[in-house]
């Protein structure tokens, strides 16, 4: 019995389905990479500045105004 570490069969498994995968399937991934690179690196850097880090200078100065703003009764 073979007992490869899971992680390495569960790679196998993905890089043996990608080179047997068509090329119109690998098109579409090739547009979902994209997709998911330009919401998650793009839009983060541009539209989504970290709030916390560029108003507070302390992480403990964060946390208060997090607590604050989460419990704040309306």
């Amino acid at each position: 019995m073979n007992r490869q570490n899971i992680l390495l069969r569960i790679w196998k498994f993905y890089i043996s389905g990608f080179k047997n995968m068509s090329n119109w399937g690998r098109q579409v991934w090739l547009i979902i990479l994209v997709k998911l690179f330009i919401m998650f690196v793009i839009l983060r850097i541009f539209f989504f500045p970290d709030f916390l880090k560029s108003n507070f200078d302390t992480d403990k100065e964060r946390s208060e105004h997090v607590l604050d703003v989460l419990t704040k009764s309306k």
